[in-house]
């Protein structure tokens, strides 16, 4: 198929001018909030990046969890996918941007991880013998090749996606599924060392085998839910409105009901099997977060971060209404944003719940400063794939 007889009109599905309307706020709202975190930074250094360790690890699941949902869908030809292509490839176009944002990070790894300070590992016998795999540069040199593989596969899926667009397929859809087939397997490893190096050796005497798909599951549920609350804005305009259908709702609450249920039963599973064990290096990380303030938090995720979507997700009509389920895709990325909290602050503080202005100041910043290159690149292509074979179909079935 030729760009001459292409069915679907580049044009058809060009982006809002309302987006760069966003983009604009995004940045304001990014630089204030980096203004207030920069002041909390100064205040209390501590606290600056235990709470940017949080907001950067949220958005960093958001772009990489979109990265990965690209893949399957590259791998399955889910039609679910085709509808969400450009906003995943949008959001893994940001890697660069994430690899930036993360650089604050590199000044505190001595006040984030102790393996990171050198009068902490001396006389440890444990983090003596890590030290090979956890030391700094070690740590820094594996978070730049992982972001600059994933920003290469972003690349080189984006390239092939933009020129099915002029050139129509000619094999592109091929060999972007040849692609992703081993682009998948790459990121399972890398994206699973990412959350043991971020949030598991935050305790480096703690580990769990099942972590680095907890890790997975979780940067699914976050890119999906944020993928959601896309859909919904664009589909409340045009030209997306007669795409972002009923029944393409519906895929997306299920897919999300399912990752719900597959994060829920790792977490479970993780901590049956750290009880049966009853093993110090184990249960310790569970107890620390299962005292005082901590328990109530982590029945609330079991509540709110399980139960709550779970019940509400089973519900057809549920799943079929934009803006009900955007509202659920708010709420269950909030909570991840709890969990990682949850899972990252008891390792430095045991008693109270430390959680501050300076919390929600870098979250947002970081979120809003993504958000602006975000939609840059949204806004850069036009909002469907117009030069796949596969998109008639869609467009006429719905």
């Amino acid at each position: 198929m030729s760009a001459i007889d292409n069915p679907v009109p580049a044009d058809r599905f060009r982006a809002p001018d309302e987006l760069r309307g966003v983009a604009g706020r995004a940045l304001v709202v990014g630089a204030v909030a980096a203004a207030a975190t920069a002041a909390g930074a100064f205040l209390d250094a501590d606290g600056f990046f235990r709470a940017y360790l949080v907001a950067w690890l949220l958005w960093l699941t958001v772009a990489t969890g979109s990265l990965g949902l690209l893949l399957i869908h590259h791998l399955s030809g889910g039609r679910w996918g085709l509808a969400l292509r450009r906003p995943m490839e949008a959001a893994a176009r940001t890697m660069p941007v994430i690899g930036l944002l993360a650089v604050p990070l590199f000044f505190g790894l001595d006040r984030l991880f102790l393996w990171a300070d050198h009068a902490r590992v001396e006389g440890d016998h444990l983090l003596e013998h890590k030290a090979v795999y956890l030391n700094p540069v070690a740590f820094t040199a594996r978070t730049v090749f992982t972001l600059a593989l994933f920003a290469l596969f972003a690349f080189l899926l984006a390239r092939r996606s933009a020129a099915q667009d002029v050139e129509g397929d000619r094999g592109k859809a091929w060999s972007m599924q040849k692609l992703a087939s081993i682009g998948l397997l790459l990121f399972v490893i890398a994206m699973s060392f990412l959350g043991f190096d971020w949030l598991m050796s935050l305790d480096p005497y703690w580990f769990s085998s099942l972590y680095g798909g907890i890790f997975l599951a979780g940067a699914a549920i976050a890119s999906l839910t944020f993928l959601i609350l896309v859909a919904s804005w664009l589909a409340e305009r045009e030209p997306m409105s007669a795409v972002y259908t009923a029944k393409r709702f519906h895929d997306f609450g299920t897919l999300l009901f399912a990752f719900v249920m597959f994060f829920t039963y790792l977490c479970i599973s993780q901590f049956i099997i750290a009880y049966q064990g009853n093993l110090p290096e184990e249960v310790t990380w569970f107890k620390e977060r299962f005292h005082g303030y901590w328990a109530w938090v982590a029945v609330g995720l079991l509540v709110f971060h399980f139960f709550f979507p779970f019940l509400i997700l089973l519900h057809r009509s549920v799943k079929r209404k934009a803006r009900t389920l955007a509202r659920i895709a708010l709420f269950v990325l909030f909570m991840r944003w709890v969990d990682l909290i949850w899972q990252s602050r008891p390792t430095f503080v045991h008693e109270g719940l430390p959680v501050t202005w300076i919390d929600a100041a870098a979250t947002v910043a970081v979120g809003a400063l993504w958000i602006h290159f975000f939609v840059r690149a949204l806004a850069s292509r036009p909002l469907l794939p117009v030069g796949d074979p596969a998109l008639r179909e869609v467009l006429g079935h719905d």
